[in-house]
């Protein structure tokens, strides 16, 4: 009976071996190699099984087909000169309590978020009109509001204006002008007077004229003026004018001086004056000055034609030894204009001159 045993054993073992191939599930797996148990000795050599068919892929790894990559959509494009990403600079912040909509803040416009106001309280117009009345009396107090207001905007100046003391040297002989004018008053209402004339050194004034006028300020840089003017000749034709004007400072910094004259005589006539200061240093000063007159008719007396009678021009160059002092040297042109021409050549005068010119400009 122990040797019957002896002889199945090995047989038995195969058989055994066999089953448990066929149940295991992870059959073709890459496993790793059990530690092969120690082999049972047997009294006598066993009786060789048949051999059981080996997997031909027993031992390899199976690894799952890898997934082909997807194509880059940049392939073929130079990405060296992109610049990176700025960072967010909210990157890490909780955005979620935040409101998109715009602030709820009480403004003008919404007066159900403003604060109440109290109206004023009654006793707080019982008093008078200026409370230091009630310290120190009305009367004592008339005079101080007085002062006030005229050392605040009520301020009387006069002023005396030197535009133009020269002397001329040229084809027209030797020749003197004065050219002043000057005001009283305060910023708004002003009395104005301007004085011009001329005439030739070591003979007879040729004519000079005199105004008095009134002006009131129409805007912060021009004023309207009105009034008389009288003229003075030595031929003993005088005559009296009314003048409306307009004088005042132009755009780009032109002093302009324009006024209408009507004369006794029913005869109307204008004149333009303007004039520039192109500062070359703080206190050399280069002007241009332009002079036009017009006629409404022809004025043979006074050697006066229609339309534009004559025009002047000028360049004076002078310096500031103070902003009240200033001397000048210069030169003018001068030309009668249609029939003035005529009047003045059929006397035997000449219709044009250029002179050269020295003078002095002040102010007190």
């Amino acid at each position: 009976m122990k040797r019957l045993a002896l002889a199945l054993a090995p047989l038995i073992l195969a058989v055994s071996a066999f089953n448990a191939q066929a149940q295991d599930p992870h059959a073709g797996h890459a496993m790793p190699a059990p530690a092969r148990p120690a082999p049972v000795p047997a009294p006598s050599p066993p009786t060789p099984a048949r051999p059981v068919a080996q997997d031909p892929h027993a031992g390899h790894v199976i690894s799952p087909a890898p997934t082909p990559p997807a194509a880059d959509p940049h392939a073929g494009h130079d990405m060296s000169t992109m610049q990176p990403a700025p960072a967010d600079p909210h990157a890490g912040h909780d955005m979620s309590t935040m409101s998109m909509g715009p602030p709820d803040v009480p403004t003008s416009a919404n007066d159900s978020g403003r604060p109440p106001e109290t109206p004023i309280p009654a006793a707080a117009l019982s008093g008078p009109t200026h409370a230091a009345d009630l310290v120190f009396g009305a009367e004592a107090m008339a005079p101080s509001r007085q002062t006030l207001i005229a050392e605040n905007g009520d301020v009387r100046t006069t002023a005396v204006i030197i535009d133009r003391l020269e002397a001329g040297f040229g084809d027209g002989g030797d020749t003197y002008l004065w050219d002043v004018q000057g005001w009283s008053g305060g910023d708004i209402n002003r009395f104005w007077w301007k004085s011009e004339g001329e005439g030739d050194f070591g003979g007879n004034l040729e004519k000079a004229e005199l105004q008095a006028l009134y002006s009131r300020a129409i805007t912060p840089f021009w004023d309207v003026q009105a009034g008389v003017r009288q003229d003075f000749r030595p031929d003993g034709e005088d005559t009296t004018h009314l003048v409306l004007g307009l004088q005042g400072l132009a755009p780009h910094w032109f002093e302009v001086d324009a006024a209408a004259f009507l004369s006794t005589e029913g005869d109307l006539t204008a004149r333009v004056e303007a004039e520039y200061d192109q500062r070359i240093t703080q206190r050399l000063i280069l002007q241009p000055r332009f002079e036009i007159d017009a006629s409404a008719s022809d004025i043979p007396g006074l050697e006066i034609g229609s339309g534009l009678s004559s025009v002047e021009a000028g360049l004076r160059l002078r310096y500031e030894f103070r902003k009240e002092f200033a001397p000048y040297i210069g030169v003018e042109w001068s030309r009668a204009l249609g029939n003035t021409a005529d009047y003045i050549e059929a006397r035997g005068g000449e219709a044009e001159h250029t002179r050269f010119v020295v003078g002095l400009k002040a102010w007190f």
